[in-house]
């Protein structure tokens, strides 16, 4: 008998705004705990046209995900601001564990991508990155896998894959407007996309 899957942190970036409700359903077929890190999305896109400093705007920003994590509760998820591994699918309201351990630099290189590495770091988890492409590109080729510490890619923001290596992680970029993709992935089945994978 297989033994279940390790609970995993799952960011649903903001661009899958539209996709919450098919998204929560099939968290909940495939039964696998999620702790879920809500993208920015359209709340933090607001915050990049406003003229404040990069203290305000990092804080305004993760004041954005926090919007996008009640949005996401609004469809019967339960919501925790506890930083632990979750018995079910439950999303994360990431405003005052930051708050409190301030962790990250103040910049757009940081966003929920590396701030969803940054809690499965403490959390002892893989990550899971959903978003609206197929995973990361370099010269427009699909990598099914990053072995470039350095590398630079529109698809993650630019501190993402230095920190995934650096704390050695274990992240895997895949679309989440494809729901075959996503259940291959809460499932540990191989999958259309991008490892970032120091140890693999």
């Amino acid at each position: 008998m297989n033994s279940p899957a390790p609970p995993l942190v799952v960011k649903v970036g903001g661009s899958l705004f539209d996709r919450v409700v098919p998204l929560i359903e099939i968290f909940r077929e495939v039964g696998r705990p999620v702790l879920i890190v809500p993208g920015g999305g359209k709340f933090a896109d607001l915050v990049r046209r406003l003229d404040v400093s990069e203290d305000a705007a990092h804080w305004m920003a993760i004041a954005g995900m926090e919007q996008f994590a009640w949005y996401i509760a609004s469809h019967g998820i339960p919501a925790t601001s506890t930083l632990a591994l979750p018995a079910e699918a439950t999303v994360l309201l990431p405003y005052c564990g930051l708050r409190e351990a301030d962790p990250l630099p103040h910049s757009w290189d940081v966003t929920s991508d590396t701030i969803a590495a940054w809690v499965a770091r403490e959390l002892s988890a893989d990550l899971l990155l959903l978003k609206s492409v197929d995973g990361i590109h370099h010269h427009r080729k699909l990598l099914s896998r990053v072995e470039d510490p350095d590398l630079v890619s529109d698809e993650v923001d630019p501190a993402f894959i230095r920190f995934v290596f650096d704390h050695d992680l274990r992240a895997r970029v895949v679309n989440g407007r494809h729901d075959e993709r996503l259940r291959s992935a809460l499932r540990g089945e191989p999958v259309v996309g991008t490892l970032v994978d120091p140890r693999f």
